[in-house]
């Protein structure tokens, strides 16, 4: 992996992650959308495969629809906008499920197959995340002391499950080049 393919991956996730938090917290759905399907496009345009990739999207997307849903219906973390379920995330945070599946054959290649490692980074970026995400007004926490242990819980599994799942669906890792093969015709065969 080229280290400008990993830096434009990482930037344009940084980009679109913040619009799409920043939308959220303005009620502004069409710029979450906008944000996200650049980044996703790119993603998906540059990528060798892009069938795998956009079903490691979509998996990782009803993945953080569920989780973070459940965390919202328990009534730990509430959104001010775009929630269209009670225990499902809101359309642009699962946006931002679908951006973190973007990294994990690219930025985060270096993670896969280090589960441990993983598992404790997500326990403390996940949280992180959520905190940048209150700053800014996308989330907030009426039960900080339930709601950031489980969050830090749900990314400590959360993180290597999704790098184990991007090893399975890996479209961007190199493909081996087969032989070509020998066609035998009815001249070839006499030799």
């Amino acid at each position: 992996m080229r280290l400008t393919d990993i830096a434009i991956n990482f930037v344009l996730f940084q980009i679109a992650w913040l619009l799409c938090v920043m939308a959220g917290a303005q009620d502004q759905p069409m710029l979450a959308l906008l944000a996200m399907t650049t980044a996703v496009g790119v993603h998906l345009v540059r990528a060798p495969r892009p069938l795998p990739e956009l079903l490691l999207m979509v998996l990782t997307g009803w993945f953080g629809a569920l989780w973070d849903g459940t965390l919202a219906g328990f009534g730990w973390l509430t959104y001010p906008s775009g929630q269209f379920a009670t225990w499902l995330a809101p359309h642009w945070l699962i946006g931002l499920w679908v951006l973190f599946a973007t990294l994990l054959n690219i930025s985060l290649r270096w993670l896969k197959g280090r589960y441990a490692l993983a598992a404790g980074l997500g326990a403390i970026g996940g949280p992180l995340a959520f905190l940048a995400g209150e700053q800014l007004g996308g989330v907030s926490f009426p039960d900080p002391v339930i709601a950031f242990p489980a969050i830090s819980i749900g990314w400590f599994f959360a993180t290597p499950f999704l790098l184990w799942l991007s090893m399975r669906l890996d479209g961007y890792r190199p493909q081996l080049q087969s032989s070509p093969r020998r066609v035998l015709t009815g001249a070839a065969s006499n030799v």
